[in-house]
C-alpha cells in the first residue's frame, strides 16, 4: 500500500453490528468527535424494525467538500456481526479496510486487495474494569479506540463526545473512555498502519450543529408558538413528539405564574390524535400532530373535515416505506400523491417539503403561520432520513417574523366589521376577494361572535344548505384561497450553471444527492440547472423552469415517480419535457445513482 498517497477526510466507514448491542453510542461518539475536529460528516443508520438481535448498519461519511448524501461503496468496514461478514466484505472498495474481532472466522479466502486488521475485543474487555452485565455493550468502544489510532482521530474530541452523550455522567464517561484508551494503546503498540485513510482537523464548521430532523421540527414548532399537540407512537415520527416533551418544560413556562403554556396528549390512536388537534385548532390554539404513512391514512377523513370546515392544523408526516406496514425503519418519499389528494371528494392540501434539517426547523414555525393564514391543514413531508439520522447543519435562526394568526376577529375587530358592513358578518364570507374568510375563536365575548362549524354543505353564514348554487359558490371560494396561497408559500430554490440545457427537479431529502450529482455530471461534461420544490400548490416558477429546458429529470425516492406524476398533471402541455428518475429501495439516494440515470438517458 502506498501510504504516500493518503486519502484525507474523504471516505466512508460502515459499522456492521447487532441491533441492541450498544453500537449506537460508539458510532455517534465517533461522528461527534469527527465533527468537533471540523470535518463535514454525515451518518446513516440502517436498522431493523425489531428491538434486538438483527443486523444493523451505520454508515459514517467524511467529506472534505461538504457532501452529505449516502455513498454506495464502503472504504472501511468494522464488522462486529459474524452473520453478515461475507456481505460486508463484498461492499468494500479495492484497497479498502476491514476491522474484525480476532476470534471471528471468515469462510473462504480473504480478499487480497483489502487491508485486514484484527482486534482483540474480548481480551481488552476482560482486562477492562467493566461490570460483566455491561461488557457486551461497551465492547464496541474497542473499535472506537482502534480507529482513533489508525485514522488519527483526536482522543480529546472523543472524550468531549462521550461527555456530551452521557450528559456529564462521569461514571458512564469513564467506563467507556477507559475502553477507548485501552484499545488505542493496544493499537499503537501492535498495529502497523497499512491503509491509506487518515483524518486531519479542518475549519469551517464553527457555525454548525449536529442534530436530526425530528428534533429540529419539534424545536421549530415550539418557537412557532405551538400550544397543543396530540400524537400516537409510530416509527419514524415518535421522536418528534418525544422531543416536544423534552424541551417544552424548559422553554414554555409562564414566568409570572410558573404554569405550563402548552398541552401534549398521547392519544389512544391516530384518529383521536388528529381529532384532538383539529378541535384545538378550531378553538384558536396553534395545534399539531406527527405521524407516518399508516397513521396519516387513518387521519384522512378528519383532514377532509378540516379542509371544508376551514380549521387550521399542522401535521408532520415523517415518511417511511409503504404501503401497508412496509418497512417501518426505511426511508422514502412515497406519500406525496396520497397527501396531495387526501380525503374523498375534491380537496387540496398545503404541503411543505423541507430539503434540510435546517428547513425542518424553519418549516416547524412557518407551518403554523400558513395554517392560520389560510385556515386549512398544512402537511409537512419529512422522512426517516431527515427525521432520525444525524446531520450537520447551520445553527437555527430564531423566527424573524411575528406570528401570523391570519384573519382572527376579536371583540373590537368584529364590532368595526359589523359597522362597516351594515351589521353583517358571516364565517365563510369572502370579504377581501382572496378566498380567505374571517373567523372568531373561543374566548371572544362579542354576542355575534358565535357560529356553527360545518363539515356538511353550508352557505357563507354557516347555515346548512343543499342548494347546488350555494355549494358551488362556497367550494369555488375555498379553491380561490389556494391560488392565493401558492403566491405566498416558500418558493422553489433554483441553482443554475451557465450553458445548461438539462434541468433537474427534486424535493426533500433527495437534495443532498442531487447537489453532489450535479458536480459529478459537470465533471462528465454535462451542465445542469436545478430546481428544488419546497411547497405545493406548485408556483409559477416551476412552469417557467420546465419551459426553459429541453429535458428535466424529476428525481425522487419512490417507485412510481409521484412528483413526476403531479407535474405531468399540472403542466400537460409541456409534460413531454419531463423525465422520470425515481428509485426506492428503502435507502437514501446516492449521487452516483442519479449521475448514471441522467447519463444513461442522455446517451440514448
Amino acid at each position: 500500500m502506498n501510504l504516500n498517497r493518503m486519502i484525507e477526510n474523504d471516505f466512508c466507514i460502515t459499522f456492521s453490528t447487532i441491533n441492541g448491542s450498544g453500537s449506537a453510542t460508539a458510532n455517534i461518539t465517533l461522528m461527534r468527535a469527527l465533527f468537533r475536529m471540523g470535518i463535514p460528516v454525515s451518518g446513516k443508520n440502517i436498522f431493523p424494525s425489531n428491538i434486538q438481535g438483527q443486523p444493523t448498519w451505520f454508515t459514517l461519511r467524511l467529506s472534505k467538500d461538504g457532501y452529505l448524501a449516502r455513498v454506495q461503496e464502503d472504504d472501511i468496514v468494522v464488522a462486529m456481526n459474524p452473520s453478515t461478514i461475507g456481505k460486508d466484505i463484498d461492499a468494500l472498495v479495492s484497497g479498502g479496510v476491514l476491522l474484525i474481532p480476532d476470534d471471528f472466522k471468515i469462510n473462504g479466502e480473504i480478499r487480497t486487495d483489502i487491508v485486514l486488521y484484527r482486534m482483540p475485543v474480548r481480551k481488552l474487555i476482560r482486562e477492562a474494569n467493566v461490570s460483566p452485565q455491561l461488557r457486551d455493550y461497551v465492547a464496541n468502544m474497542v473499535y472506537v479506540g482502534v480507529l482513533a489510532h489508525l485514522l488519527k482521530i483526536d482522543m480529546d474530541k472523543i472524550y468531549q463526545a462521550l461527555d456530551f452523550h452521557f450528559k456529564s455522567n462521569q461514571k458512564a464517561i469513564n467506563t467507556n473512555f477507559d475502553v477507548v484508551k485501552a484499545a488505542f494503546e493496544w493499537a499503537t503498540e501492535n498495529l502497523e498502519k497499512k491503509d491509506r485513510y487518515i483524518t486531519a482537523p479542518m475549519k469551517g464548521t464553527e457555525d454548525y450543529i449536529m442534530t436530526d430532523g425530528n428534533t429540529a421540527a419539534a424545536l421549530g414548532s415550539i418557537y412557532g408558538g405551538m400550544q397543543f399537540a396530540a400524537w400516537y407512537p409510530i416509527t419514524p415520527a415518535t421522536s418528534l413528539a418525544e422531543t416536544l416533551n423534552e424541551y417544552l418544560p424548559k422553554l414554555r413556562i409562564d414566568e409570572a405564574t410558573g404554569k405550563e403554556t402548552y398541552a401534549v396528549v398521547q392519544a389512544e390512536d391516530e384518529l383521536a390524535a388528529i381529532g384532538m388537534a383539529i378541535g384545538a385548532g378550531w378553538g384558536g390554539l396553534r395545534a399539531m400532530t406527527s405521524t407516518s404513512g399508516p397513521g396519516l391514512s387513518l387521519m384522512t377523513e378528519y383532514l377532509g373535515l378540516a379542509y371544508y370546515a376551514e380549521v387550521p392544523v399542522v401535521v408532520w408526516d415523517v415518511q417511511r416505506v409503504g404501503p401497508s406496514t412496509g418497512m417501518p425503519t426505511r426511508t422514502s418519499q412515497g406519500d406525496l400523491t396520497m397527501v396531495n389528494f387526501i380525503s374523498h371528494g375534491d380537496s387540496q392540501m398545503i404541503i411543505l417539503i423541507p430539503g434540510s434539517v435546517n428547513e425542518c426547523f424553519e418549516f416547524g414555525w412557518r407551518a403554523f403561520d400558513f395554517a392560520e393564514r389560510f385556515q386549512t391543514p398544512v402537511i409537512v413531508l419529512s422522512d426517516l432520513d431527515f427525521g432520525m439520522n444525524q446531520w450537520i447543519t447551520k445553527k437555527f435562526d430564531y423566527p424573524d417574523l411575528p406570528m401570523d394568526r391570519g384573519k382572527v376577529l376579536w371583540e373590537d375587530d368584529l364590532e368595526k366589521m359589523l359597522e362597516k358592513n351594515n351589521g353583517v358578518w358571516g364565517r365563510y364570507l369572502d370579504i377581501d376577494g382572496d378566498g380567505i374568510p374571517y373567523r372568531t375563536v373561543v374566548g371572544n365575548q362579542h354576542p355575534k361572535s358565535g357560529y356553527f362549524t360545518r363539515g356538511t354543505s353550508h352557505d357563507e353564514f354557516a347555515n346548512y344548505s343543499e342548494d347546488s348554487v350555494v355549494w358551488e359558490e362556497v367550494f369555488a371560494r375555498i379553491a380561490k384561497k389556494f391560488d392565493t396561497a401558492k403566491k405566498e408559500l416558500p418558493k422553489p430554490e433554483i441553482l443554475l450553471q451557465p450553458g445548461a440545457e438539462v434541468g433537474i427537479i427534486s424535493s426533500g431529502s433527495a437534495d443532498p444527492a442531487v447537489i453532489e450529482a450535479r458536480d459529478l455530471l459537470k465533471a462528465e461534461g454535462l451542465r445542469t440547472d436545478y430546481l428544488r420544490i419546497r411547497s405545493l400548490p406548485f408556483s409559477d416558477e416551476i412552469k417557467k423552469f420546465i419551459e426553459s429546458h429541453k429535458e428535466v429529470y424529476v428525481v425522487e425516492i419512490n417507485r412510481d415517480g409521484q412528483l413526476f406524476q403531479l407535474l405531468t398533471m399540472e403542466y400537460p402541455d409541456i409534460a413531454n419535457r419531463l423525465r422520470k428518475a425515481a428509485h426506492m429501495d428503502g435507502l437514501p439516494l446516492t449521487a452516483k445513482w442519479i449521475k448514471n440515470k441522467v447519463l444513461a438517458k442522455e446517451e440514448k
